[in-house]
C-alpha cells in the first residue's frame, strides 16, 4: 500500500521527480517540419539547456468561417518524432569527403599548388577518376574542414565553368513550399553561376498534366478544410489517413456532417474506413469508371432532363460552344482544329485572329468572337480578356449555341476510336458549313464532339450504344466492367447520386486525387475522365466541389517574390529551369533501354505518333517547347567569344551568329548528342531531398551511368532499331559526374553515393516559411536551438560556397564574360501564341526563328568574382516589378524602404543594396515583396488585372490592404494569407479556400486557349496521339514495356504488377530510419502480397522475398494481406540503403537496392508539345512525368538470407 502512504506524505513522491525533470523545459519556440507531406502543421518546439527535449503541436491556429471545424491539432505520428535526428547516430555532424577523392585531391594540389589545376588534372586521368567514382556507396568517408570541402568544390565549379560551360553544374532540391530559403540558396547560388535547377514536380510524378490540359494552372487545389462544404466526395489514389494526417478530420467531420464519401482504390487502405462506399476497382482502371459515368451524366441530366445548372455552366465556363471544324481522312469525317475567328469574313483582319476563336449566336444565328482567349490575352490593346457574354471584337452581347442539334445543315457520320477494345466507330453529328476564307468547312460544337465520343444516342444516325448493358461500345456502364471489375449498377447508382446531389447543391462534388492515380502512364486522361463528370455538373470553383489533387507539398504561397530572389531575377534576366524527367531519361542513359513507345503507348498510327520518345524530345527542344541543358557540344561562353571573333557587336549580332550555325548543323544541341564526352553534366548538387533513391525513377541507371559504381541493372540496350534524331554510339558512358554534393542533416542513400556530404541544419535550427495547398497559412521554421556540431543552414552553406567560388574566380575567371542561354518558350508570355502547327526547322520546314519557331536566345553577362556579393544582396531589377502566373505589380518603393535599414544593407563597388547575407534578411525580404503577404501590393496586382481583364476585382483586396506579415509575426501565430491574383480561390470573411471560383464568381479567364475549361484539345499533337478528346486508355502491356526482357521466372515465382504509394512510417524516406518508425514497422519495407500469390508462391508472411525485374532487385521480408489483391504487390514509398541488409541471390549476391532500383522512365511524346496556349513549358507546371506504376515485376521467395558474408 506504499502509494496510499504516498499520497499523505508529499516527501516520499521523490520517485515523480525523474518524470518532472524530463518535461521540464527553457524555452518553446514555433517551427514546423520541412518534409514533404504536405501538412504544414505548427509545432512547439521545447528547449532544456540548449537541448530540444520534446515537441508538441500548436493549438493556436486561427478560425476560418463559422461553420467550418478548426484547423487544429495538426500532427502526426512521424512529425513527432523528428527530434530524434537532431542527435541521432545517423546525423551528419561535419563535413564528409569521400577518402578516395581526398586523396587524389591532396596530391595533385601538392604537385601543382593551384586547386583548379589539381582537379583539372584528376579529371584529364581516366583511371583517376574512376578510383573515385568505383569508390561511391562503399563508405570511406573521412571527415574533413569546412575550408577544404569549399576548396574542392570550388575548384570543380570553375573548371567546369571554363572547360565546359556553366550549364553543366546543376542542382537537385524539391518542393520548395516546404521551407522556401532553403530552396531558394542553391537555387540562387546555382543561376548566378549559370548553372540549372532540376524540376522536382514532374520527376516525383506529382504534377498532373491534366491541369494545363484543361486549366491553364498548375495544381491549384481546395484547402482541406473545404472538404467539409462538400455533399460528395470520392478520394482516389489518395489514401488521406496515412498521406494527409493532419486533415483527414474533416473528411471524416464532412461525413458525419452528411457528405457521402466513397473510395476507389484496389486495396482495402487507410481511408476506405472512412467511407460510405468502397468501390474495389482494378488497379490503374479508374478512367474506365469515370467514362461511364460521365455517359450516365450525359444522357440522363444533359439529354433527358437537360439540368438547368449543369446547361447553364457548361455554356458559360466551358469551351462547349466553340466551333470545331471536321476534315476528311480516308474518306472518314474527323474532328480536326478549333475554327479560327480570323478564317471567316467578318474577322479575317483582327490581331491575333489565329488566337481567337467563334461561337454562334442563339439570337441571331450570327458567328460572334468571344473574348478571354489567349489572342485577347496578349492583344496591344488590354481589356477584352474576360468572359463575359460579348463579342469581344464589336461589343455585342450573345447568348451562344451549346448544340446544333436543332439548328444544322447536315448530320455527318464522324468517326471516333475507342482504344480500350480497338475499336473505330461512326456516329451523327450535327454540323454548319461555313464558308472560311479557305471555301466552305463543315463545323461543329465541342458539346456536340463530346455526345459523339461518350456515345450518346440523341436520335442521330449513326454506330451509338443500345443500352446502358451495351458492353461492346464506349463508353457504357456495362462496357467499363471488363477493365474496371466494377458492376454497371455501381455505376448507375454512383453516376444519378452524383449528379442529384450536383444539381440540389450547385455543384458541391468534390474528387480528392493524388498519386495513387497520377503515376499511372496514362494519368493525364484518368484525371481528365474524372474532371468531366466535375465540369459537366457545375462542380468546379465552387466552395464544396473541385478536383483537389493532394501529392506534394505544391503551394508556394508568395511565389512572387520568392521567385525572383531564387532564381536571381533580381540580378539577371534569364535563368536555366530544367524538366527533370527528359534530362534524366537522357542524361542517364535510360533513352537507350526503351524501346518504341508506340509499341506500348496506345496511339493511332502516323508519321508522329510512331517516334521514338528520344527523338520526340530531341524535336522538343529544338522547337523551344521543353529546355535542355547542357545546351550545346560545345562550351557557352565559347559560342560568344567564337560570335564576337566573328564581327558580332551585339547581343542580335551573337544572336544571329548562333541561328546561323545551328542551321549549319556547325553547332550541335547536346540533346542529339548525349554520348559525346562534352554533352555530359559535371556537377551535382543536391540538397533538401533524396535525389539518388527515393526521387530517382531509373536507380541503378542512376549508379551505373551518372555515378560510375556498382549496380543491379541487366536490362538490354534496343533503342537503336527505332532512333533516328538522337545519335546513337556503340560506347555507353558510364561515370558521368565528376562531382557529386549532398547537404543534408542525415545519412540517406543519396548521401552515401556523394562526394562529399555537408551538415545541414535542420528545421528546429534554421529561419525559413513553409506554405501548403491543405491550407491558407504561412508558418515559420525557427531556430530554437544553434545548428549541432559543424552543421549550417542551407542558405549559409551556399553562402560559403558563393564566397569559395569567387575567390578562386579571382585568379581563373577574373574578367566578365558572356553567356548564351536557351529559354523556351514560356508559359504567360506571348510565346504562348507562337507555332499555330508542328514544323521542325532543322528539317527545313520552317526558318530558324528564336522565340517563334525556335526556343529564344539570351545573354548574359556573368562575373564570377562577383557571385557571392550578389548572392547576399537584392538586385535593383526588383524595382522593375514582380508577379507571378501573368499578374505583375510595381514594387519600387518598397524595396527603397528596405534601403533606409542601415542594418540591413550590403555594398558592392560603393553602392548599396538590401541584404540577404542572413536567413531572416532573406526571410524578411519574401514577406516584404509578396502581394500575399502585403496588402497593398495585392490592391496593386488586382489593379493591373482590371485593366488586363476590364473586370471590377480591387475590391477583393480590399480588407487586406493594411496587412502586412513579418517573420516575428508568424512566430507568435500561423497567419493566413491575402487574397491575391495570383491564385483562383477566393477567402474572404474566413471562406474556405477553393481553386477557381475567382474565375467563376468573376468571369476571370483561365489561361487556355479559349479562356475556358477545355473539353477538347485542338492542338495538331494530340489529335495525331488520338488525345483531343476525353477517351481511356488501357494500361501498358508488360510484353511490350520492356522490364521483363532478360528476367527469368523460375519454379513458383510470379509477375505481378507493383505499386509504390505512400507509406503509413515515414514521409517519402524521411522518418522511416528514426528508430522510432523503425519499431513500428518491421525494421525495413516489406513487399505487401495478397493471400492467393504468396500460397501460389510458398510464401508466408515475414518471408524474405526478391523483388526483381531487368531494372534492378529489391530483397525484403513479405507482408501477406487480405487486403492485397491477387496480381499486385505492393512497395511503400521509400525504403533506404541505410536499413534494407539482405543480399540478391538473382544478382551475384550484391545487396539489393530500394523500390527505384524496380524502375525504369517511361515518358509520354504528347506531354513534350510547346508553343501553344496552355501548353507552353514553366517549370513545374509542364512536361512528361516520371510515371512508376506500370512497372511488372517478379516476386519470388529467398531460399538463403544474405545479410553478411563471413
Amino acid at each position: 500500500m506504499s502509494w496510499i502512504q504516498d499520497l499523505i506524505r508529499p516527501d516520499l513522491r521523490k520517485w515523480e521527480e525523474f518524470y518532472r525533470n524530463r518535461w521540464q523545459h527553457d524555452k518553446v519556440v514555433r517551427s514546423t517540419h520541412g518534409v514533404n507531406c504536405t501538412g504544414g502543421c505548427s509545432w512547439n518546439i521545447h528547449v532544456k539547456d540548449g537541448i530540444v527535449v520534446w515537441e508538441t503541436q500548436a493549438i493556436d491556429y486561427p478560425e476560418l468561417e463559422s461553420s467550418l471545424p478548426p484547423y487544429e491539432p495538426r500532427g502526426c505520428q512521424r512529425g513527432i518524432s523528428f527530434s530524434w535526428y537532431l542527435y541521432s547516430p545517423i546525423r551528419v555532424k561535419y563535413p564528409l569527403m569521400r577518402g578516395a577523392l581526398l586523396d587524389l585531391f591532396k596530391a595533385e594540389k601538392e604537385k601543382t599548388g593551384d586547386a583548379v589545376k589539381a582537379w583539372e588534372n584528376i579529371q584529364n586521368d581516366p583511371e583517376k577518376r574512376k578510383r573515385y567514382q568505383k569508390a561511391r556507396g562503399k563508405g570511406g568517408f573521412r571527415r574533413v574542414s569546412w575550408d577544404e570541402a569549399l576548396e574542392l568544390m570550388a575548384a570543380s565549379n570553375i573548371s567546369t565553368v571554363k572547360r565546359y560551360g556553366p550549364d553543366r553544374i546543376t542542382g537537385f532540391s524539391p518542393i520548395p513550399a516546404m521551407s522556401m530559403l532553403s530552396y531558394a540558396a542553391g537555387s540562387r547560388f546555382l543561376q548566378l553561376m549559370g548553372g540549372i535547377n532540376l524540376s522536382f514536380y514532374d520527376w516525383y510524378c506529382d504534377l498532373p498534366n491534366s491541369f494545363p490540359e484543361i486549366w491553364g494552372e498548375q495544381t491549384d487545389v481546395g484547402e482541406s478544410a473545404d472538404w467539409y462544404n462538400s455533399k460528395f466526395i470520392v478520394a482516389m489514389g489518395a489514401n488521406l489517413g496515412m498521406t494527409r494526417t493532419p486533415d483527414v478530420h474533416f473528411f471524416s467531420e464532412a461525413r458525419h456532417n452528411g457528405t457521402k464519401t466513397v473510395v476507389m482504390s484496389p486495396d482495402f487502405n487507410m481511408v476506405a474506413k472512412y467511407s460510405d462506399q468502397w468501390i474495389p476497382i482494378h488497379a490503374g482502371q479508374d478512367g474506365a469508371y469515370w467514362m461511364a459515368v460521365t455517359h450516365v451524366i450525359l444522357k440522363e441530366y444533359h439529354v433527358d432532363k437537360k439540368t438547368p445548372y449543369f446547361i447553364d455552366y457548361t455554356k458559360k465556363y466551358t469551351d462547349s460552344p466553340f466551333l470545331v471544324e471536321l476534315v476528311e481522312e480516308n474518306g472518314k469525317f474527323v474532328p480536326a482544329k478549333m475554327l479560327r475567328a480570323n478564317q471567316i469574313e467578318k474577322y479575317k483582319n483582327i490581331e491575333n485572329g489565329d488566337w481567337k476563336f467563334l461561337n454562334i449566336d442563339s439570337a441571331t444565328g450570327n458567328f460572334v468572337c468571344p473574348g478571354g482567349s489567349s489572342g485577347h490575352r496578349w492583344d496591344s490593346k488590354p481589356g477584352k480578356w474576360n468572359m463575359k457574354f460579348e463579342d469581344a471584337e464589336d461589343g455585342t452581347s450573345y447568348d451562344p449555341i451549346l448544340s446544333l442539334i436543332e439548328n444544322n445543315d447536315e448530320v455527318l457520320q464522324v468517326e471516333f476510336t475507342e482504344f480500350g477494345l480497338g475499336v473505330k466507330e461512326e456516329r451523327g453529328v450535327p454540323v454548319k458549313f461555313v464558308d472560311t476564307i479557305r471555301g466552305k468547312v463543315p463545323v461543329t460544337t465541342v458539346y456536340d464532339l463530346i455526345m459523339g465520343q461518350y456515345g450518346i444516342d440523341r436520335g442521330l444516325a449513326g454506330s451509338y450504344p443500345e443500352s446502358y448493358d451495351d458492353k461492346n461500345t464506349a463508353y457504357t456502364p456495362a462496357w467499363q466492367e471488363i477493365f474496371t471489375g466494377i458492376g454497371r449498377n455501381t455505376i448507375l447508382q454512383f453516376a444519378r447520386e452524383w449528379a442529384r446531389t450536383a444539381e440540389a447543391t450547385n455543384g458541391k462534388c468534390m474528387i480528392i486525387i493524388g498519386a495513387g492515380i497520377n503515376h499511372w502512364y496514362h494519368n493525364n486522361l484518368i484525371y481528365r475522365a474524372g474532371t468531366m463528370a466535375l465540369m459537366l455538373t457545375g462542380s468546379i470553383g465552387v466552395n464544396g466541389g473541385g478536383m483537389n489533387h493532394y501529392v506534394g507539398q505544391e503551394k508556394l504561397a508568395p511565389m512572387d517574390s520568392w521567385s525572383a530572389i531564387m532564381s536571381a531575377k533580381d540580378w539577371q534576366s534569364a535563368v536555366r529551369l530544367q524538366q527533370a524527367p527528359i534530362w534524366h531519361y537522357i542524361n542517364s542513359n535510360q533513352w537507350r533501354y526503351d524501346g518504341n513507345q508506340a509499341d506500348y503507348n496506345t496511339v493511332p498510327e502516323n508519321d508522329f505518333s510512331k517516334q521514338h520518345t528520344a527523338d520526340h524530345i530531341v524535336k522538343a527542344v529544338r522547337n523551344g517547347w521543353m529546355p535542355f541543358y547542357p545546351q550545346y557540344t560545345k562550351n557557352s561562353l565559347d559560342i560568344i567569344t567564337d560570335a564576337e571573333k566573328s564581327g558580332a557587336k551585339n547581343d542580335d549580332d551573337i544572336k544571329k551568329y548562333v541561328v546561323e550555325k545551328l542551321k549549319s548543323k556547325e553547332l550541335i544541341h547536346a540533346v542529339a548528342k548525349p554520348d559525346n564526352e562534352k554533352s555530359f553534366p559535371r556537377v551535382w548538387y543536391i540538397w533538401r531531398g533524396n535525389a539518388i533513391n527515393s526521387s530517382s525513377k531509373g536507380h541503378e541507371f542512376f549508379l551505373k551511368h551518372y555515378l560510375g559504381t556498382h549496380n543491379n541493372t541487366i536490362a538490354d540496350e534496343v533503342a537503336d532499331k527505332f532512333v533516328k534524331d538522337i545519335e546513337w554510339t556503340d560506347d555507353n558512358p558510364e561515370g558521368k559526374m565528376d562531382l557529386v554534393v549532398d547537404l543534408n542533416f542525415r545519412m540517406d542513400t543519396s548521401a552515401l553515393y556523394s562526394d562529399i556530404v555537408l551538415p545541414a541544419a535542420s528545421w528546429y535550427e534554421k529561419a525559413d516559411l513553409n506554405s501548403t495547398d491543405m491550407h491558407s497559412f504561412i508558418h515559420p521554421l525557427s531556430a530554437a536551438i544553434n545548428p549541432v556540431w559543424e552543421a549550417k543552414s542551407d542558405w549559409q552553406i551556399f553562402k560559403e560556397i558563393a564566397r569559395a567560388t569567387s575567390e578562386l574566380a579571382k585568379e581563373h575567371i577574373p574578367s566578365p564574360v558572356k553567356d548564351l542561354v536557351n529559354v523556351p518558350i514560356l508559359h504567360d508570355t506571348p510565346g504562348e501564341i507562337s507555332q499555330t502547327e508542328i514544323k521542325d526547322w532543322s528539317k527545313g520546314e520552317c526558318e530558324p526563328i528564336p522565340g517563334k519557331t525556335m526556343h529564344n536566345l539570351a545573354i548574359v553577362e556573368r562575373d564570377y568574382t562577383k557571385i557571392y556579393e550578389k548572392y547576399i544582396s537584392l538586385g535593383r531589377n526588383i524595382k522593375n516589378g514582380l508577379g507571378a502566373h501573368g499578374n505583375p505589380y510595381q514594387c519600387g518603393d518598397y524595396y527603397d524602404m528596405m534601403l533606409k535599414e542601415p542594418d540591413h544593407i550590403q555594398k558592392i563597388d560603393g553602392e548599396i543594396y538590401p541584404s540577404l547575407k542572413d536567413d531572416v534578411e532573406a526571410v524578411e525580404a519574401v514577406l516584404h515583396l509578396s502581394s500575399l503577404t502585403n496588402g497593398v501590393l495585392s490592391d496593386r496586382a488586382y489593379e493591373n488585372a482590371e485593366k488586363r481583364t476590364g473586370l471590377k476585382l480591387r475590391d477583393l483586396g480590399e480588407g487586406s490592404k493594411d496587412v502586412k506579415l513579418t517573420y516575428k509575426n508568424l512566430q507568435a501565430q500561423p497567419k493566413r494569407y491575402n487574397n491575391s491574383p495570383l491564385w483562383s480561390g477566393l477567402m474572404n470573411d474566413g471562406r474556405a479556400y477553393s481553386a477557381y471560383t475567382y474565375n467563376i464568381e468573376r468571369l476571370v479567364p483561365w489561361r487556355t486557349l479559349t479562356g475556358r475549361q477545355h473539353f477538347y484539345l485542338d492542338h495538331e499533337g494530340y489529335i495525331k496521339f488520338g488525345e483531343h478528346l476525353p477517351t481511356y486508355k488501357p494500361s501498358p502491356k508488360p510484353e511490350v514495356y520492356g522490364e521483363l526482357r532478360q528476367t527469368v521466372v523460375e519454379d513458383k515465382a510470379r509477375v505481378l504488377n507493383v505499386l509504390t504509394p505512400h507509406g503509413k512510417w515515414h514521409i517519402h524516406s524521411t522518418y522511416g530510419d528514426t528508430l522510432r518508425m523503425l519499431s513500428l514497422s518491421r525494421g525495413t519495407e516489406p513487399c505487401w502480397l495478397s493471400e492467393i500469390d504468396a500460397e501460389e508462391m510458398g510464401i508466408k508472411d515475414n518471408d524474405y522475398v526478391e523483388v526483381h525485374n531487368d531494372n534492378g532487385v529489391y530483397c525484403t521480408r513479405a507482408c501477406v494481406s487480405a487486403r492485397i489483391p491477387k496480381g499486385v504487390c505492393i512497395v511503400y514509398h521509400s525504403p533506404e540503403r541505410t536499413y534494407q541488409l539482405a543480399k540478391s541471390q538473382v544478382r551475384g549476391n550484391r545487396r539489393g537496392g530500394g523500390h527505384n532500383s524496380l524502375t525504369r522512365v517511361h515518358l509520354k511524346p504528347n506531354l513534350l508539345l510547346g508553343g501553344y496556349g496552355q501548353f507552353t513549358y514553366h517549370f513545374n507546371y509542364w512536361g512528361p512525368v516520371g510515371v512508376n506504376r506500370d512497372t511488372h515485376v517478379v516476386v519470388q521467395k529467398m531460399e538463403k538470407v544474405v545479410i553478411e558474408d563471413h
